[in-house]
């Protein structure tokens, strides 16, 4: 069977996508991918993403499957959140979705 990389956000479907494919007797892997780093925004030093990484790392676990965690904050700031608040700044109101759903 095929190496399957998976999505890992902690939550119900890619959690019961890495079972299935894994009972398929695919070679799964759990990827978690970190999108943010800035601190200095946090509220109530709250940091969600430490959160959704532990979700997802209880799952690979409970599934006996490898994981990762990658960190593409700098790309998703410079790609993303600087381009969001850029086009607020000109009067248009952006949709970040079509960035992040380009590449």
């Amino acid at each position: 069977m095929a190496t399957v990389v998976v999505g890992l956000s902690g939550g119900v479907d890619s959690s019961v996508a890495a079972h299935i494919l894994k009972e398929q007797g695919h070679h799964v892997i759990g990827l978690f991918m970190r999108n943010w780093n800035d601190e200095s925004v946090i509220i109530d030093n709250e940091c969600p993403w430490i959160e959704d990484s532990n979700d997802a790392l209880q799952v690979a676990e409970s599934l006996s499957i490898p994981f990762q965690v990658l960190d593409f904050s700098k790309e998703y700031k410079e790609r993303i959140v600087d381009y969001m608040f850029k086009e607020y700044e000109n009067g248009r109101t952006p949709n970040p979705d079509i960035l992040c759903n380009r590449k």
